[in-house]
């Protein structure tokens, strides 16, 4: 475990795609808001090359896609939502996408901001997806240097977004974790946010199991009790 700053009021999570953060972070956010943070989604891909359904027209997926984990933000008392509407698949770590995310951070003003990794993860090859990857560096480059450099991207500052210090960063995904947290009390909100990803998820009639196999690993490995349920991260301080 590693030490975090404990008077967060603000938290923002920035994903690639919708279920992106209901399957890796989703009870940590539930925990979040129950002590009284505010948090507020940025979606990158409105998740438009997803879905299994070929019967479901591709003009249709991400827009059910949003309203899908607008669904699932509510099981963990999140509304408010962002998604800046790049194609899914198609993502990359560029500057216009750096600028978008910093815009979000200063509209926000977040104490905490929540990435996937831009690392590859050679363990797990789902959480290495080249869209993940794109965001994860795109966001970290946001946080730093981007949005607290009053003089980066100064059409920012000219929509009259003032440079903004995020304190920390949590990673998701990635091959170095240092940040256990125990989610196993608010895991049935987990479950329901995951779910409320029909067409994701409506195919696997495992997964609940899958979730507690999957997070119940990730509490032994963190040393708490038997039975207990986790999600796991890598925090870097950001100041």
């Amino acid at each position: 475990m590693t030490t975090v700053i404990d008077d967060v009021q603000r938290a923002l999570v920035v994903m690639a795609h919708p279920d992106d953060i209901d399957f890796s972070c989703a009870g940590t956010v539930a925990t979040w808001v129950d002590a009284g943070i505010e948090v507020s989604y940025l979606l990158v891909t409105d998740g438009d090359a997803g879905g299994f359904d070929d019967d479901v027209p591709r003009e249709e997926m991400g827009p059910l896609r949003r309203a899908e984990q607008t669904a699932a933000a509510k099981c963990v008392g999140v509304t408010d939502l962002r998604f800046l509407g790049y194609p899914d698949g198609r993502v990359e770590a560029n500057l216009d996408l750096r600028r978008d995310i910093a815009r979000v951070i200063r509209q926000v003003r977040p104490d905490r901001v929540v990435i996937p990794s831009p690392e590859r993860n050679y363990e797990r090859i789902y959480a290495g997806h080249p869209d993940h990857r794109a965001v994860g560096s795109a966001a970290f480059d946001a946080v730093y240097p981007d949005a607290r450099n009053p003089y980066a991207f100064p059409e920012l500052r000219a929509e009259g977004l003032e440079a903004w210090t995020a304190r920390e960063i949590w990673i998701t995904g990635g091959p170095s974790l240092n940040q256990y947290v125990d989610v196993t009390d608010v895991f049935d909100r987990k479950l329901a946010a995951l779910r409320a990803h029909a067409s994701q998820v409506s195919h696997r009639d495992d997964l609940e199991q899958m979730l507690r196999t999957w997070m119940g690993a990730s509490a032994r490995l963190g040393g708490l009790p038997e039975g207990r349920l986790a999600e796991v991260f890598q925090v870097v301080p950001a100041e």
